[in-house]
């Protein structure tokens, strides 16, 4: 491992100092002309992006921040708030640079903006209150389901809606995972289907957590991957070679347990979702498959 680490942190330098060196018009050298980069950040994703404060944070961002500072010393930082509906057409326009929050890799997407290498791995699950005895989707039948606009999870359930014809299932569309939320909180919705990582940040963070649960089996095994601009290798060259340098070191994973398994702001919730199987492999063996990739694993 020690060797490993020393191999990945020389890789790091000469991916830094090769994008310096041809990054004419990519996002460095747009950012150090700048003077500061512009970070995409999400509202309600914890514990991967969330807001606290009046700032946001969570093991995305301070990730993304980690990493900035070392491949741009001196250029200031900059958060913007994205949401599932507008992150990549902001990416793609110029408006932030970078989007640090908790974006599924896909085939789909990956026609339209790059991904960095794999940082976690979800399952899409549901969200239920306690109380409704709620364990499974059969139960589901005639009930109303919410998801977030603009997030995999609406193809996920329209499929579930086909593979179970006159199940009546009800799908209603949220704005954010705030909403939804709100919406299966104040029994508005019988379920919110999400990815495990924002359920359980959002029900860590209710009013009264032990009202929920998440139930049901996976709906789909997702990579999540911070999500750069296509079509400028020297960036994400730059940010795949800081990602397996602390993949391979373990900081990543002492990251991660700091935000998945320990107490968080602002209640000091604990998410508890220890670090999986497929997690530990993308850390070792870094790379940047999208979701389809996992489809045919049991």
């Amino acid at each position: 491992m020690k060797n490993r680490t020393i191999f990945i942190s020389a890789a790091l330098l000469l991916a830094v100092a090769g994008a310096g060196a041809q990054d004419s018009g990519g996002t460095l050298a747009k950012a150090r002309a700048a003077g500061s980069i512009t970070m995409g950040v999400r509202e309600a994703s914890p514990p991967l992006s969330y807001s606290l404060g009046g700032s946001h944070v969570g093991y995305h961002v301070e990730l993304c921040e980690q990493m900035l500072g070392k491949l741009l010393p001196g250029v200031a930082i900059r958060q913007m708030v994205v949401t599932s509906q507008n992150r990549v057409p902001l990416l793609q326009n110029g408006t932030v640079d970078i989007e640090c929050g908790s974006t599924t890799n896909n085939a789909a997407r990956q026609q339209q903006v790059a991904f960095a290498n794999t940082s976690y791995i979800t399952e899409a699950r549901f969200a239920v209150r306690a109380a409704s005895g709620i364990q499974s989707v059969e139960q589901l039948k005639g009930r109303t389901i919410v998801t977030t606009t603009g997030t995999t999870l609406v193809q996920r359930l329209r499929k579930l809606e086909q593979d179970h014809k006159g199940s009546g299932l009800n799908i209603v569309l949220a704005k954010d995972h705030a909403e939804s939320f709100l919406l299966l909180e104040t029994g508005r919705a019988d379920a919110f289907a999400m990815d495990d990582n924002t359920l359980a940040g959002n029900i860590a963070h209710a009013r009264n957590p032990g009202d929920f649960r998440i139930v049901g089996k996976p709906l789909g095994i997702e990579p999540i991957a911070i999500m750069l601009r296509k079509e400028d290798p020297a960036f994400k060259s730059a940010v795949d070679g800081y990602l397996d340098g602390v993949m391979a070191s373990g900081a990543l994973e002492k990251l991660y347990a700091k935000w998945f398994m320990a107490p968080i702001p602002p209640r000091n919730a604990v998410i508890n979702i220890s670090l999986s199987d497929s997690l530990k492999a993308a850390f070792q063996s870094p790379n940047d498959r999208p979701a389809e990739a996992y489809e045919d694993k049991p």
